[in-house]
């Protein structure tokens, strides 16, 4: 009798929890779930429980394999934006280099229009002190 008291009393229970959790439809599945595993599993199933489930086990491997995986994949995503790191600062210095070259040729220009009017200067001297003007 204590068994199947235990079975209605997980049943009740399971769709209690499942409604609050679900509504009418995760108190259907509640009940069914209580009831099954109310007295500690079916009896023809071996009384599944928490000491003999091989899935809790079996979960928590994969848990540890799916934590190695997600660790490899943040290991190569920070492999990855190092790299993008690197790559970015390769290019900051070569337009760094680049704009000061430019520059370096633009005060060049500068210097050699300088001189040209200069030398224009000089030429129109020299002509007007040659033609005794």
């Amino acid at each position: 009798m204590g068994n199947f008291l235990g079975t209605i009393m997980g049943g009740l229970e399971g769709a209690a929890t499942g409604f609050l959790e679900g509504g009418p439809a995760g108190a259907a599945a509640g009940g069914i779930g209580g009831l099954v595993m109310g007295a500690g599993g079916p009896s023809g199933a071996g009384n599944i429980q928490g000491g003999t489930d091989w899935t809790v086990p079996a979960a928590q491997g994969m848990d540890k394999a799916y934590e190695a995986a997600n660790l490899g994949l943040q290991a190569e995503e920070l492999r990855h934006q190092y790299q993008m790191q690197v790559q970015s600062q390769q290019f900051n210095d070569v337009e760094d280099e680049k704009s000061e070259e430019m520059r370096e040729m633009n005060t060049l220009r500068t210097v050699a229009m300088k001189q040209r009017e200069a030398d224009d200067k000089i030429v129109q001297e020299f002509i007007k002190t040659a033609g005794g003007q």
